[in-house]
């Protein structure tokens, strides 16, 4: 009976060991990236480029996703006869304001007060506003003649005003047979790392090939945010660690441009304003180690229009900071002062080159002066 139960005894030690044997050679390490590295995030593959180039399937019951479908954006023309739309219903209480006053019997100095009061009211600025209604004042005396068209002559000295000599083509294409490399700044809550996507969207959609860089390394949630634009619309992101080297990230995202022929790299970067000497220093930084591959073509600034006042003071510490080429103005549907167009162009030099006026994905376009006043007049 002894013999029977070591007998017994021993085979299931055995089989204990066979069993945790089994279980330790099916366990598989995960391999961690290495720390500091950056990664490029590559798009799913789409319909078409899995059914060419994916092996066949295994015959299995389980059915495999199927492959994300990339978005189509919408390109610029059709962009800008629906935000011309948006932007009529959200300024047209200032062109037909103006347009209600100069249309008087009699243009006496009450009526001229309540004209600078409209366009005060709309961020217009102290300077601009004396300028226009002077302007106004001199072409709508009437000495004799028959008294010109006051919805003419506004919209005549409002797109002067605005500004039709300005160049508001965005640089997104490099010399050389390198990338056009845009670097967007601005504080955090404008809009940024939002505003990058739309751009990578408008790109896309002219048929350009995008990759982007993503430089606020402080923000993880900014990232994962960039890498889903990118995801939707098949743009390569380049990424680092969470709170690694941000000039590290934009040059890995510049070389990968460079190597792989890209026709523009966007870089979101961060906006952390409550530094100004650390801020100064980390642009510095980007721009520099960015320029060692490829030339910076354009520094567009992201403002939110809703600010009013508070934008123009971020604008400065920006524009002193670095060399801002052109400015991005978000949320302009969502404000009523659409005269702050004017002010910053005239605080910073430098154009308003795109608007955002809404949530959408497509909801950005080219600023045109001429369609920005036909629309504030109704």
């Amino acid at each position: 009976m002894g013999d029977w139960l070591y007998l017994i005894i021993a085979i299931a030690v055995v089989g204990v060991l066979t069993l945790a044997g089994l279980l330790t050679s099916g366990r598989r390490r995960k391999v961690e990236p290495p720390r500091g590295s950056t990664e490029v995030i590559v798009p799913p593959p789409t319909e078409t480029e899995t059914a060419t180039e994916a092996p066949p399937a295994p015959a299995v019951d389980t059915a495999e996703p199927a492959a994300p479908t990339l978005e189509k954006p919408e390109r610029s023309a059709t962009r800008m006869q629906r935000l011309r739309e948006r932007l009529s219903r959200s300024q047209g209480g200032l062109g037909q304001g103006l347009l209600s006053l100069l249309s008087r019997d009699r243009l006496d100095e009450d009526t001229w007060e309540a004209i600078e009061d409209t366009l005060l009211t709309a961020d217009v600025g102290v300077a601009p506003t004396q300028a226009l209604v002077e302007k106004l004042r001199t072409r709508l005396r009437v000495e004799g003649g028959q008294a010109p068209d006051p919805r003419t002559v506004l919209r005549e000295e409002l797109i002067e005003l605005v500004g039709t000599d300005l160049d508001r083509r965005v640089k997104v294409t490099g010399a050389d047979g390198k990338p056009g490399v845009v670097l967007v700044v601005g504080v955090n809550g404008a809009g940024k790392t939002t505003t990058v996507g739309k751009i990578a969207r408008i790109l896309v959609a002219e048929d350009l090939t995008v990759t982007l860089g993503a430089a606020d390394t402080f923000r993880a949630a900014a990232v994962d945010q960039l890498a889903t634009w990118g995801e939707r619309v098949g743009v390569e992101v380049v990424r680092g660690p969470e709170g690694g080297d941000p000039a590290s990230v934009a040059f890995e995202a510049v070389k990968h441009g460079v190597d792989n022929g890209v026709d523009t790299v966007l870089v979101d970067t961060a906006g952390r304003l409550q530094n100004k000497a650390g801020l100064m220093d980390e642009l510095g930084k980007i721009k520099r180690v960015i320029e060692k591959q490829a030339d910076v073509t354009e520094v567009l600034l992201v403002l939110d229009a809703t600010t009013g006042q508070n934008g123009l003071i971020q604008a400065r510490v920006f524009s002193e900071i670095v060399d801002v080429t052109g400015i991005v103005l978000t949320k302009l549907d969502g404000s009523a002062k659409g005269g702050i167009v004017v002010q910053v162009q005239r605080e910073l030099g430098v154009p308003v080159k795109l608007v955002g006026l809404g949530e959408g994905p497509d909801d950005m376009a080219p600023f045109d002066a001429s369609a920005f006043v036909d629309a504030l007049l109704g």
